[in-house]
């Protein structure tokens, strides 16, 4: 798990959109660029509303979420970019937005592909 948090810590200032544009990874994803990172991003959705990434994880129980929980915190402590959650007994739902950008940016797109990897252990 360790290794998992730090390969998004690691994760260098600049991402390639769809388009191969290449992007600073706090900068704002317009539409198709968010649109094209949803298709990649197994079990998330663009909520509009909140114009950030959302998911629902299920476990089996508690612990087992609350574990879930812990690997999470400790790679987004490293990375230094943090998520909206909240957690009803087995059940974990992710929001990832970057606030100071107004929306979705890489560093969303990149933590919902560290949580992934975490979830599925």
């Amino acid at each position: 798990m360790v290794n998992q948090a730090l390969q998004f810590g690691a994760v260098a200032g600049r991402c390639d959109d769809s388009a191969g544009k290449d992007l600073k990874m706090a900068d704002k994803l317009d539409d198709a660029a968010i649109k094209s990172a949803v298709r990649t991003l197994d079990g998330w959705e663009h909520d509009e509303h909140r114009n950030a990434l959302v998911r629902r994880f299920e476990f089996a129980d508690f612990s087992t979420a609350f574990g879930f929980m812990t690997r999470v915190a400790l790679a987004v402590e490293k990375a230094g970019h943090h998520p909206e959650w909240s957690n009803v007994y087995r059940r974990v739902d992710i929001v990832l937005t970057t606030h100071s950008a107004g929306g979705i940016t890489g560093l969303d797109v990149e933590l919902a592909k560290t949580i992934n990897r975490l979830a599925a252990g």
